[in-house]
């Protein structure tokens, strides 16, 4: 099939690839969802985040496809779309959240989660701007699971065993949030 000419007198650099016009718009996408989720102006009910926050997840994975991680965005959308949003929903469920409503927020409260939302802003900038640059691995078959996984458990184990105790402690604090007073 050969382009017409209407094509062929628009220079490439004019009518980028669809994948680029793919990037932007599951990143906007992505960032857009991620912001709706935390600020939630449509209603004050977190179930309303939990979907914006699937929706995230869902796009996240569209990046990962780009980016010809196909594992990764399964896992993505099997894992955190699926496994991980209904204990959120389930926590969501269980938590007496009309109590949560009438609460007010403190000063003092607000003041200290904003200060360490900055100094863990300013630790990430620090580590990212010192960051070398990332090299990719060596020659392997695309979408190599053995290959992501030498990667995630020789490089990436720190990371890795973090985030499972920040998993951990987050299931534990919601069986404990969840649980009624038995007197």
């Amino acid at each position: 099939m050969q382009p017409s000419d209407e094509t062929r007198s628009i220079p490439n650099s004019i009518m980028p690839p669809l994948t680029d016009f793919l990037f932007y718009a599951f990143s906007g996408l992505t960032l857009a969802c991620g912001l709706l989720c935390v600020l939630n102006p449509f209603s004050r009910n977190p179930v309303t985040s939990a979907m914006f926050l699937v929706l995230t997840i869902v796009s996240m994975a569209g990046l990962f496809v780009l980016l010809h991680a196909f594992f990764l965005a399964a896992v993505q959308v099997l894992v955190y779309a699926g496994a991980v949003m209904v204990l959120f929903l389930f926590v969501i469920m269980l938590l007496d959240l009309r109590e949560e409503e009438r609460r007010r927020f403190k000063t003092f409260t607000l003041g200290t989660g904003a200060l360490v939302v900055a100094v863990i802003a300013g630790l990430l900038v620090r580590v990212l701007s010192g960051a070398l640059p990332v090299s990719r691995p060596g020659p392997g078959i695309e979408g190599d699971t053995k290959v992501l996984g030498r990667i995630l458990f020789e490089q990436y184990l720190l990371p890795f065993e973090v985030l499972s105790l920040l998993l951990l402690v987050a299931m534990v604090g919601a069986i404990l949030l969840s649980k009624k007073d038995m007197k």
